[in-house]
């Protein structure tokens, strides 16, 4: 009988107050509520892609910035996600995933490897400064993406091929990254023990 690969993970600072659940073989139901609306767009999308099940309960202080509860949200996420994979025995361990959502186009791969990693790229000039749903900078794209991979032990490739529309662009690397993690995470019954000549990911 395969253990069930799920985790709950809490985390509170004088900043945010942040809860996650995720079962990595779910079916992508979710219930987000993070106080930032784009960003529970955003986590909502990634559990229906990945096919995660995912409860985020998240308040903080975003009368000054949205910044400190997206990011403890993502650090949580990540450590969720590292819990439940365990011993990534009979992983996929890679994913990759080419995403469009209009006129923007990303590619993401990721790698279960147990060494974080971060390639970001392509994000058009002055993204970084727009405002998403007026509560959203475009920077705490990448702010996620660091978090959430430095605490889950993934090395992630993410490269935005195409885009004008920021909310576009946006949704189409969470999109690609949750279809690659998909992958990545998926069992794989011709895999026997940890994908790795190492022995251990």
């Amino acid at each position: 009988m395969t253990t069930p690969r799920t985790a709950r993970r809490t985390r509170s600072t004088s900043e945010s107050t942040v809860e996650v659940e995720v079962n990595l073989d779910g079916t992508g139901r979710s219930e987000i509520d993070t106080s930032v609306p784009f960003f529970d767009h955003m986590l909502t999308a990634f559990a229906k892609h990945s096919l995660t099940d995912l409860t985020v309960r998240a308040n903080g202080d975003t009368h000054i910035d949205a910044h400190h509860t997206v990011e403890d949200t993502a650090i949580v996420l990540g450590q969720a996600i590292s819990e439940a994979l365990g011993d990534k025995s009979g992983i996929s361990r890679y994913g990759d995933a080419l995403v469009p959502l209009d006129e923007a186009l990303v590619q993401a791969v990721v790698d279960v490897s147990g060494r974080p990693y971060l390639v970001h790229s392509g994000e058009p000039a002055g993204f970084e400064f727009h405002l998403i749903g007026g509560h959203f900078t475009g920077s705490l794209v990448r702010h996620v993406f660091e978090a959430l991979t430095f605490h889950a032990g993934l090395t992630v490739h993410v490269r935005v091929l195409d885009g004008r529309d920021p909310h576009h662009i946006a949704e189409a690397e969470f999109k690609a990254f949750a279809r690659a993690f998909r992958q990545a995470k998926t069992l794989d019954p011709l895999v026997d023990g940890i994908p790795s000549t190492k022995g251990a990911l």
